[in-house]
């Protein structure tokens, strides 16, 4: 058997390898609108008399909320001496473990789809190759799952986090009586978008573990015997 590189387009245009396009793409959606963010709530302290407050609520990947200083030490606010405040929080565990799974899927589908395009005579001519695909393909179905349903939470705890009622909740004079709002909001559009493509990444994976499966020898064996069964089921004797 030869092993040497054969480029050859032509698994793109089957489902195997259309599908790993997708994915290849889908992961560095996921991964860049996730790990790229960078955003700022501005918090509007209502002192009376017209007099008013403001303070800046910046987060960014990877969300470490509890690092981010809200209010300087020994600041007075309102009349208020408010001693050094940070946000509170920390979805970083969440949010690295979602961009590391994209990382590793975008890598993995750039290794197979170049085992695709230029060793698929090698590919589909071993038992190894299509085994091994599908069970990475299924664990990374199961790591998507995983991370993004880890990542949905967390991203839930970030907007928790830094809006009206997490940064009331927060700051000292807002306790006492301050009326407090989030006056600016940051644009959590994108890491909205993060999930959704979380979520179609599982879509996608496990139903490519389908198409995977059907190069391996399990599935050709299944189909001999049941063409196997079929032919020698023949009709009752009379």
């Amino acid at each position: 058997m030869q092993t040497g590189f054969r480029f050859s387009p032509s698994p793109i245009r089957e489902p195997l390898g259309f599908i790993k396009i997708v994915e290849w793409l889908t992961a560095v959606f996921a991964f860049g609108s996730c790990s790229g963010y960078s955003g700022k709530n501005v918090i509007t302290l209502f002192c009376g008399g017209g007099s008013n407050e403001t303070l800046e609520a910046s987060f960014a990947y990877p969300f470490r909320l509890s690092q981010v200083q809200l209010v300087e030490s020994n600041r007075t606010l309102c009349n208020h001496s408010v001693s050094e405040t940070h946000l509170v929080g920390d979805s970083s565990s969440s949010a690295e473990f979602f961009v590391a799974v994209a990382v590793l899927a975008f890598l993995y589908c750039t290794a197979a789809l170049l085992i695709y395009l230029g060793y698929m005579h090698v590919y589909r001519d071993s038992d190894l190759g299509p085994m091994l695909d599908f069970v990475v393909t299924a664990v990374f179905a199961f790591l998507w799952l995983v991370c993004s349903s880890a990542w949905a939470r967390g991203l839930q705890v970030v907007k928790d986090a830094t809006g009206t009622e997490g940064l009331t909740s927060t700051l000292l004079p807002c306790r006492e009586g301050v009326i407090c709002e989030v006056t600016e909001f940051a644009s959590m559009r994108t890491l909205n978008v993060s999930v959704v493509f979380g979520f179609l990444n599982l879509i996608l994976w496990a139903g490519n573990a389908w198409f995977v499966y059907k190069e391996t020898r399990w599935h050709s064996q299944k189909v001999t015997s049941q063409q196997g069964a079929g032919r020698t089921t023949g009709p009752a004797s009379i």
